[in-house]
């Protein structure tokens, strides 16, 4: 597996000028697809723009300046994806990564209250000994379902600090989801109707302007109106 990659050759959800130069950090193996997610060196340097230079990033970094969902970022290659919250505590700064309506990364800056918890969707289910569910997030991290169920494609409010659920939006009717991938990447809209289909195929997510895409493209963000700060819309 290549270490470098060219820009021209990143994806389209990087906000990357192309031709500026012509390698760019790869981020390293993570639980964020390279299509949802930059490495940390590129989103100091291209997007907040704290540093002019990769070697910038990696002393920031390695002073542990920056910290990523409350705990220090240790490699200027770890992928910051989708729902992360980045921090900068000496600029008292706080972000949120998303997508623009376009399906471009992007930061939002959030409050210090916002930055204390984040919105992780539910992967996958697995029993673990004591019988418990431990329920597997979108950003890879495990927490035990405790005495609520969950259905996987909802989304839960986690409370970073304390590692518990203070909340949770359901991949169901009337819930406002975001699309992550395909070509309506970044568009917001209300689900109207969730199809479970037999046998291989995947489950489709209908939308009440007409949209529809398959259930991994598809991240609750609230009931009815967003739980999150969202990106500005682009004209």
């Amino acid at each position: 597996m290549s270490t470098q990659m060219k820009r021209l050759a990143a994806p389209r959800s990087w906000p990357l000028k192309r031709k500026l130069n012509v390698w760019v950090t790869k981020q390293s193996p993570g639980p964020h697809a390279v299509e949802r997610s930059l490495p940390a060196a590129v989103v100091l340097r291209d997007m907040l723009k704290v540093c002019d230079t990769a070697k910038e990033a990696k002393r920031i970094i390695g002073n542990r300046e920056i910290l990523i969902d409350g705990k220090p970022l240790r490699s200027h290659k770890m992928p910051v994806g989708i729902m992360d919250v980045l921090s900068i505590p000496k600029m008292k700064k706080n972000y949120r990564m998303l997508l623009t309506d376009k399906g471009k990364l992007t930061l939002v800056e959030i409050s210090e209250a916002e930055a204390k918890w984040k919105l992780c969707r539910l992967e996958n289910k697995t029993t673990v000994s004591g019988g418990k569910i431990q329920m597997n997030l979108h950003d890879g991290r495990n927490i035990i379902a405790g005495n609520k169920q969950y259905r996987t494609g909802d989304v839960l409010k986690l409370d970073l600090q304390a590692k518990k659920v203070s909340e949770a939006f359901p991949l169901a009717p009337g819930s406002l989801a975001m699309i992550t991938d395909g070509p309506h990447a970044g568009r917001t809209a209300v689900i109207s109707e969730y199809i479970v289909t037999r046998g291989p195929s995947e489950n489709i997510v209908k939308f009440e302007d007409g949209t529809e895409t398959v259930k991994k493209h598809v991240f609750v963000i609230g009931v009815k109106k967003a739980s999150i700060k969202m990106p500005e819309v682009s004209e």
